[in-house]
């Protein structure tokens, strides 16, 4: 997946479905709701679901990465 540069034009952001982000960050669904409720991940809400840009969930990869042993 590409990443997009932080002032990409919105044309340009890649929005992925809850259920897309479950999948790549190998979680349920209702993790990644959890996250987006808490502010932890951004999302934007059209209508009554959510889109997340693919960004936030890389942002959020990489702050959560510790390192282990």
């Amino acid at each position: 997946m590409s990443a997009q540069p932080p002032d990409a034009p919105l044309g340009q952001v890649k929005f992925l479905t809850v259920a897309e982000v479950a999948a790549l960050m190998r979680v349920s669904k209702m993790t990644v709701y959890r996250l987006v409720h808490s502010g932890e991940m951004t999302a934007v809400r059209v209508g009554r679901s959510f889109r997340v840009p693919e960004k936030a969930v890389h942002d959020y990869l990489r702050d959560a990465y510790i390192e282990a042993g």
